[in-house]
């Protein structure tokens, strides 16, 4: 039986005449093609762009008012801490929403890993509390 399964196997040159062997070759000529329309048009807008350098194309374009001070302000701590905040409770919504969708087949070992990760991030949150992360307010002396 083995060497039946052997001899039907393609070997050799006649390996690239199947059709995945031409599935591969297709996709080498695609990625060969895409890579140089990319190069040349980049050495197309190399050599025949227009480059001018002066100090006044080299500031920044504000629809025609004089800029003034930075372009990026600093934003305040507590903005970060909302981004942040915000990264994790979204990740833990994908996690619980994907566990929704397959609860009747994962079953109590699902329930109990689910369970797991939302005590952990209740605790963590717990934590962040007791430390002051969630404190935005004028600080109390």
């Amino acid at each position: 039986m083995a060497s039946e399964y052997l001899s039907t196997q393609l070997v050799g040159p006649d390996a690239l005449l199947s059709p995945l062997g031409w599935d591969l070759v297709a996709l080498a000529l695609y990625v060969g093609l895409a890579c140089v329309i990319v190069v040349s048009l980049l050495l197309a807008a190399r050599f025949l762009g227009h480059r001018t350098r002066s100090p006044l194309k080299s500031e920044p374009y504000e629809c025609g008012v004089e800029p003034t001070g930075p372009a990026r302000p600093g934003y305040p701590v507590p903005f970060y801490l909302t981004a942040i905040f915000f990264v994790v409770f979204d990740v833990e919504v994908a996690f619980i929403a994907s566990w929704a969708v397959a609860y009747d087949l994962l079953s109590w070992q699902g329930l109990a890993q689910i369970a797991f990760f939302i005590i952990t991030l209740l605790i963590a949150l717990f934590y962040l509390w007791r430390r002051g992360a969630l404190d935005w307010g004028p600080q109390r002396h």
